[in-house]
């Protein structure tokens, strides 16, 4: 009978590469465990099948020859759904390693330390011109007593006799031999008789340090700044990981921004509205003058160009965007009362000069009942 292409066996392309290979086989391999297929023949020579696919296009020599002479390039090396020795394990455990908490390797030896995440509350101002600040963090760093080995000063660790160091430890279940986490230096590969009393044995303590922080200008919320090696020390005397400190800008009684744009509100009264005139406004920088045009409308927008934010990434300068609002006065005076309607009666007399969009809305309206009737 003769044998299926290996390609075809476990679904995948002839140009797959090696993670795509393993995923198909784990899917097939599955599927047709023996363990879980004990009554089904075919289940047992379909799981063989894919097996000796993956033996062989795992491997770089074997494949090279598969694809050049076909199956009887590797029918020696692959025994037609036989294994070398150590081989079948070996490929269960690189496959399904991290199902059964093993796999080539193990976690025994130096460990790179977590990275770290600190959020900074900064004004808009600290934000827009840059600061140097000042941040506590709480971060587990090598315990110096025992420069972080975990083992009494004077001592150091030794090799653990359960896994010879290797931090993993073969089970045999059921047909397979599978690798787990040895029981006894618990994946670490070594041992500790004699504990550091700072530490308890764990190579790392937990400590609050202090360190300065440089915002550039520009910054906004959501922007992160990188420390190398501020972030937690590694486990068995590994390097340290990363601090990422996260800007969080706080809200601005006056400004809101919008990328480099900054905006504001300016309240007008109804006279300079009207007759136009001059005010001073805030900016970043300092007070500016804005002039007001005769008959500003509320609403209307005036850009102060230069008075934005400078980008962090570099950019030109954005601008400050102020949006006029007309106040209507309050709590009046029965004189103001009286000028107010002199002042109503006045501009009727005008028409459609001096109001034109009030009188233009409700042209439309009279039109759109109009068509109503129709």
């Amino acid at each position: 009978m003769s044998k299926r292409d290996y390609y075809e066996v476990l679904g995948v392309a002839q140009n797959s590469d090696e993670k795509e290979i393993k995923k198909a086989y784990r899917r097939i391999a599955m599927k047709y465990h023996p363990d879980r297929n004990s009554d089904d023949p075919k289940a047992d020579e379909k799981f063989k099948e894919a097996t000796e696919a993956y033996e062989v296009l795992t491997d770089s020599e074997k494949r090279s020859a598969y694809d050049r002479f076909g199956h009887s390039a590797v029918d020696g090396s692959a025994g037609g759904g036989g294994f070398s020795e150590g081989g079948f394990s070996d490929i269960f455990g690189d496959v399904f390693g991290d199902i059964f908490g093993g796999g080539r390797g193990g976690r025994s030896g130096p460990q790179r330390g977590s990275d770290l995440r600190y959020t900074l509350d900064i004004s808009l101002e600290d934000a827009v011109f840059g600061k140097t600040v000042e941040i506590k963090v709480p971060t587990l760093q090598a315990c110096e007593p025992c420069d972080g080995s975990g083992a009494k000063p004077g001592t150091s660790p030794r090799t653990c006799d359960t896994c010879g160091g290797v931090g993993q430890v073969r089970m045999q279940q059921g047909f397979f031999q599978v690798q787990q986490t040895c029981p006894s230096c618990r994946g670490r590969g070594k041992t500790i008789a004699d504990p550091c009393s700072s530490c308890r044995g764990q190579g790392r303590v937990e400590k609050t340090k202090t360190l300065s922080v440089k915002v550039p200008p520009g910054v906004d919320t959501g922007d992160r700044i990188r420390l190398s090696g501020e972030g937690e020390a590694g486990p068995n005397g590994g390097p340290n990981g990363d601090l990422f400190v996260e800007m969080s800008v706080r809200q601005h009684p006056i400004f809101e921004r919008d990328g480099k744009h900054l905006y504001c509100e300016v309240p007008i009264t109804f006279s300079d509205a009207a007759l136009g005139g001059e005010l001073e406004v805030p900016t970043l920088e300092g007070r500016v003058k804005l002039k007001i045009p005769e008959g500003t409308q509320t609403g209307k927008l005036f850009r102060l160009r230069g008075k934005g934010v400078k980008p962090v990434r570099g950019g030109t300068v954005g601008d400050l965007l102020c949006k006029v609002t007309v106040e209507t006065p309050v709590e009046l005076t029965k004189h103001q009362r009286e000028l107010l309607q002199q002042l109503q009666e006045s501009l009727s007399e005008g028409g459609k000069k001096q109001s034109p969009k009030q009188n233009s809305w409700f042209e439309g309206v009279k039109n759109f009942f109009d068509d109503m009737k129709l």
